[in-house]
């Protein structure tokens, strides 16, 4: 199933990838939207919403800081192939305008923190909300270095989230891992077209 997943990605043009991480993050969000009309009184729902900015800044960068340190570690000094996830991220980001990569992670990160953290883990808890993440990241299964970062990313924002229980600063977070790792990945992929 995922070797078939991966051939089928890999046969996609960068339009085709980016309609359906578009297609995929409609379904979260609208199965988290569906899920808290049942699970939640308005109340509780609101209450997961906190706009401290200085609570949003403070964790939400604090937690990105540290797994972008990582991250950079490993790009730096890991084999190449451990951390492929076979030329995905690359269509994705690699011909996307600096804004759209801006919206286009922000949506990622709205409506991944809204299933997994807002509805799965306040229901369920961080163990299960961890474990789904990693199981609908795909992708990453045939990489063990992928899926080690990926399960671990999962964890960690999930403290963050069990820590100060406000869904803007998990958003944050995901949003600046993501936005700046893709950011990465279009000015390196740049500068290999130049070198060229």
């Amino acid at each position: 199933m995922i070797k078939k997943q991966m051939e089928i990605a890999s046969q996609m043009n960068d339009e085709e990838i980016v309609y359906h991480l578009y297609v995929t993050q409609a379904l979260i969000f609208l199965i988290a939207l569906i899920l808290s009309v049942f699970l939640f009184t308005p109340a509780t729902f609101f209450s997961m919403w906190q706009w401290d900015i200085r609570e949003i800044l403070l964790y939400g960068s604090g937690c990105a800081a540290l797994v972008l340190f990582v991250d950079f570690l490993l790009i730096q000094y890991a084999p190449e192939q451990w951390y492929d996830d076979g030329g995905i991220n690359e269509k994705l980001f690699r011909s996307r305008s600096v804004p759209h990569i801006f919206i286009m992670t922000m949506v990622i990160a709205f409506c991944e923190e809204l299933l997994f953290r807002g509805v799965i883990q306040t229901h369920v808890g961080l163990f299960f909300a961890s474990i789904i993440f990693a199981l609908l990241h795909i992708r990453y299964w045939r990489k063990w270095l992928l899926l080690l970062a990926v399960v671990s990313l999962s964890f960690w924002i999930g403290l963050i989230y069990e820590w100060t229980s406000n869904l803007w600063v998990t958003i944050f977070a995901h949003f600046l891992i993501d936005f700046i790792l893709a950011l990465h990945i279009r000015y390196r992929t740049k500068e290999v077209t130049n070198d060229a």
